[in-house]
């Protein structure tokens, strides 16, 4: 059975577009007051006029942890609590591993992966002292799953998964919950506006053609229908720890898990050669 869902509250990063906007609208519209955190907040200005202190504008760079600190502070000040965190700040650099620079490689790793730690960080001794909460990863297809040219974006959601997972079972004592959100492709300003792109080497021009071919392979889901999915998703009793957001999730996952597996298997003897026989009886 669903929770109670009246006025909850929402800490959420990457609030000025794409999924964030959407879920922050989504979140004022039935009624629930919104810290909506983002490095340039004047597209909120619209929601703020309609919604008024429900809304909290937090200009945020999530890359800074003391400012992160600020941040959640502040948004506990002013509405007492946090019952949602959404880690949804972030963004994609493309770039063959040997292209990208160490400055492109930080800034990637500080934002999608720094960022959301120092998030979670943060709300969680509100959480605890509330003895609830619900923290929202948003990793992506990309956080279980990889393609070339985008290796820097997959590492920073391969860590955020991982210590999201950790952090599921650390916390489900003291009654938070954890939910890895992964989106395949939607039609948000990932890719575009908010891609970040090396310096390419023609070495890589057919790793890129490869990817490029794969995109224009999907229809992009709408960012709008997530919304309402969203809601239910915070409003259950007992979430998943991984949800796929698009339709093209689960069979791509299950190809690439069993394309493990049958790896896996074919090398298992020299797995157990690795042993040794130290200890054997």
């Amino acid at each position: 059975m669903p929770q109670s869902t009246s006025q909850k509250v929402w800490f959420i990063t990457g609030a000025s577009k794409g999924f964030g906007y959407v879920w922050t609208e989504a979140a004022l519209e039935r009624g629930d007051s919104v810290a909506a955190a983002a490095r340039n907040i004047a597209s909120l200005d619209g929601l703020k006029a309609k919604y008024g202190d429900r809304l909290l504008p937090l200009a945020l760079d999530v890359g800074d942890k003391k400012a992160v600190d600020q941040a959640v502070a502040n948004a506990r000040k002013t509405f007492d609590r946090i019952d949602v965190a959404i880690n949804n700040a972030g963004y994609g650099l493309f770039g063959a591993i040997e292209e990208v620079s160490e400055p492109e490689a930080r800034a990637q790793i500080e934002t999608n992966l720094f960022g959301a730690l120092w998030v979670t960080q943060a709300v969680l001794p509100v959480m605890r002292a509330q003895k609830s909460g619900h923290i929202i990863q948003i990793s992506s297809i990309g956080g279980v799953w990889t393609l070339p040219t985008v290796g820097l974006y997959h590492a920073s959601k391969w860590g955020l998964e991982g210590f999201s997972q950790a952090l599921a079972a650390e916390v489900k004592p003291l009654g938070i919950k954890v939910t890895i959100v992964e989106p395949g492709g939607f039609a948000t300003e990932w890719g575009t506006t908010s891609a970040h792109r090396a310096k390419t080497m023609p070495a890589y021009d057919a790793a890129r053609a490869s990817l490029a071919e794969i995109r224009t392979q999907a229809t992009p889901g709408d960012p709008a229908a997530t919304g309402a999915v969203m809601l239910k998703l915070v409003d259950m009793e007992d979430p998943p720890l991984r949800i796929f957001f698009g339709n093209r999730g689960l069979t791509m996952i299950k190809r690439e898990y069993a394309e493990r597996i049958a790896t896996w298997e074919k090398w298992n003897a020299l797995s157990f050669e690795a042993q040794g026989n130290l200890g054997a009886h």
